[in-house]
């Protein structure tokens, strides 16, 4: 009978040691947890398209209420600030919600804004992050 040599780890512990231990090996470091919820890219200083799509469908609808760069404004919310999941922000993009006195359409039927919630979500993510900075971004391969 061999004896564990860290018996306090359990099998849990055991496991996650493993799944490292693996994944280093595999690809030589080890993501952090939220690494795979990232909608966004940046490469030097560079976004993805979607991320930029996101910018673009940003600007063209949302900041009127959220400000500039989702910094927020009288009438609405900053986004950056506190960002949602982003489940609950597909919700209230679709659905729309209303804060006390404050309330906020939903964009469900809205053709510039329904099919590109998930990469305006990336570039809000990118900036709350402090991943991207204020103002235009450039694109990936420009």
């Amino acid at each position: 009978m061999t004896s564990n040599p860290a018996p306090h780890l359990g099998q849990r512990g055991w496991l996650l040691l493993a799944s490292l231990a693996v994944g280093i090996a595999a690809g030589g470091r080890a993501a952090a947890p939220d690494d795979g919820d990232k909608l966004y890219q940046i490469v030097d200083g560079k976004v993805d398209a979607r991320t930029y799509n996101g910018f673009r469908r940003y600007h063209s609808v949302c900041n009127h209420c959220h400000g500039p760069d989702g910094s927020g404004s009288t009438v609405g919310p900053a986004l950056v600030d506190h960002l949602t999941n982003l489940d609950a922000f597909r919700r209230i993009v679709r659905e729309g919600t209303r804060t006390g006195t404050s309330v906020m359409k939903g964009f469900a039927g809205d053709p510039n804004v329904a099919p590109y919630i998930d990469d305006i979500y990336a570039y809000l993510q990118a900036r709350a992050d402090g991943a991207l900075g204020r103002g235009r971004p450039t694109r990936i391969g420009q």
